[in-house]
């Protein structure tokens, strides 16, 4: 897989995520996927994703950052948002907030096999 191939499979994926394509997601998500070392699946990849989009209204996945070095991708996502209650368990309740998460992927046959993210609650906290 090639470094370009790579970050344009991921370019979709994002554009898929703010569209909330959701039958379009199994094109770029494995069967076996897993989300910080739990073991979900398309099926709960996907439920995770519901539940974020239905959580923050206006959630909107934005690239600051991507680095490819298949089969891995390393990318910076900024997000400016308001979650409607508590989000990782700060009283958001529907402020704006601006944040970043750090995210790792490990694609495997072109779809993204294992993702390990870490989002900046402290940034989150900074604005409460």
């Amino acid at each position: 897989m090639k470094k370009a191939n790579l970050s344009n499979i991921y370019r979709d994926y994002i554009a898929c995520l703010n569209q909330q394509d959701w039958p379009r997601l199994e094109q770029f998500v494995d069967d076996e996927a897993r989300h910080n070392g739990q073991r979900l699946g398309i099926s709960g990849y996907r439920a995770m994703l519901e539940k974020d989009f239905y959580e923050i209204p206006d959630l909107y996945f934005h690239i600051q950052l991507l680095v490819a070095d298949p089969p891995y991708i390393a990318g910076r996502l900024e997000f400016n948002c308001a979650p409607k209650g508590k989000f990782l368990g700060l009283p958001v309740n529907g402020r704006k907030v601006s944040f970043t998460e750090n995210v790792f992927y490990e694609f495997r046959r072109e779809k993204i096999f294992e993702v390990w993210s870490v989002i900046d609650k402290a940034a989150i906290e900074a604005q409460l």
